[in-house]
């Protein structure tokens, strides 16, 4: 498995004919740099579609992921933003995971 140990999400829509090199460019250009056992995550604009790229410390690999039905749940605001495991297997799921921290508590029944 690819170790993952901090995990971001780049705000901005891109176009999802991106490959890993042009989304490398773009993290280096949102983030700064490319942050070796570091994710980051892209969207399209309409939400429907996500990207993964992640510098293993030896190179870079790229995963897609697509929704059917539904849109992922996307900030604005930001040019960036950090993610916890919780938070990123919740969005990849199309769940919302910005509430996953009030979601823990019931408080009315």
């Amino acid at each position: 498995m690819i170790r993952i140990d901090a995990m971001w999400l780049a705000v901005e829509p891109v176009d999802m004919r991106a490959g890993a090199d042009r989304l490398l460019a773009r993290v280096v250009q949102v983030f700064g740099s490319a942050k070796s056992h570091h994710g980051y995550l892209f969207a399209n604009g309409r939400g429907t579609r996500i990207k993964l790229v992640v510098h293993d410390g030896f190179g870079v690999w790229c995963a897609a992921r697509r929704l059917n039905q539904g849109r992922f749940v996307w900030p604005s605001g930001s040019t960036q933003a950090a993610l916890s495991r919780a938070q990123f297997d919740a969005l990849v799921l199309g769940l919302p995971w910005q509430r996953l921290e009030h979601m823990q508590l019931i408080t009315h029944v």
